[in-house]
């Protein structure tokens, strides 16, 4: 099965998939594009910014791997903790985007860690 890899910088290189489903996010002045990759079955949501209601919907019935941060900037994980409650699913972000996630959630922590080059499949 393809996956999809996580390059230098932060940016996905996607192997085989269906079409993945983009959600463009605005909350005031922040706008952000929330992806959700997967198939029929299971997805990883990947920069959960802003309406963690109107991304579940999205989700719909399918199993949430995880939710992946590719950086740390507050309108890229302020949804992140309330997804990954909702659908039992790790939180996963590189160790270098700890700093920043600590200015958002310093009494929470990622569950996991990714790393440039590292593939995670679904």
């Amino acid at each position: 099965r393809d996956g999809w890899t996580i390059m230098p910088g932060g940016c996905a290189r996607i192997g085989h998939t269906n079409a993945p489903t983009a959600i463009a996010m605005q909350r005031g002045g922040q706008a952000a594009n929330v992806w959700i990759v997967g198939d029929d079955r299971e997805v990883f949501v990947i920069d959960a910014a802003h309406d963690a209601d109107k991304i579940a919907e999205a989700v719909g019935g399918r199993t949430v791997k995880a939710v992946v941060c590719t950086h740390a900037h507050d309108d890229h994980v302020n949804q992140a903790p309330a997804l990954a409650d909702r659908f039992s699913a790790p939180i996963l972000l590189n160790p270098a985007e700890k700093v920043l996630w600590d200015m958002t959630w310093p009494d929470r922590q990622p569950d996991g860690e990714l790393a440039d080059g590292q593939v995670i499949t679904a």
